[in-house]
């Protein structure tokens, strides 16, 4: 069955091109929003500071109980630099303060890495004291992403 109009033409149902056109943009515009607001690599970016200041945190942890332990010193863990100097990096390769013979097991199950590429000869970790003879000690992670800074100290 036909349908046809008085003047006896066929009339068509349907989207004209220019409807399926504004629907098609539409479509893209809340697409590319909703992308723009979830942004996944800052919330990845984030993900991993937040790792990071975890992990700084832990290791200043097991550095302090060290300390407080009865006959331990800061200086028996290695020679740790001024901050005003360039901090020394956490890890097992030459040149690095090696923190795994004291802190592991007992104070830490394993000294953290840095989520992007930290290793144990390197883990992407700094750590310095800020003044001579008694200073508090700063532990940091150089490689925060977004423009932060994560550093802790006591």
């Amino acid at each position: 069955m036909s349908k046809y109009t008085q003047s006896g033409k066929v009339k068509l149902s349907g989207f004209t091109l220019i409807e399926i056109l504004v629907v098609v943009a539409l479509i893209a515009i809340l697409a590319a929003i909703t992308i723009i607001a979830i942004n996944p690599a800052r919330n990845f970016a984030d993900a991993r500071n937040t790792q990071r200041s975890s992990d700084v945190t832990q290791i200043l942890n097991a550095i302090t109980q060290y300390t407080s332990e009865q006959g331990n010193s800061l200086s028996d863990l290695g020679t740790i630099p001024l901050c005003s100097a360039t901090p020394v990096e956490i890890g097992t390769d030459v040149g690095n303060l090696d923190l795994t013979a004291s802190l592991v097991p007992t104070y830490v199950v394993a000294i953290p890495k840095d989520p992007s590429g930290g290793t144990d000869g390197a883990t992407d970790y700094t750590v310095c004291q800020t003044a001579a003879s008694g200073g508090r000690v700063r532990v940091a992670a150089p490689a925060a992403e977004n423009g932060k800074t994560i550093s802790v100290q006591r």
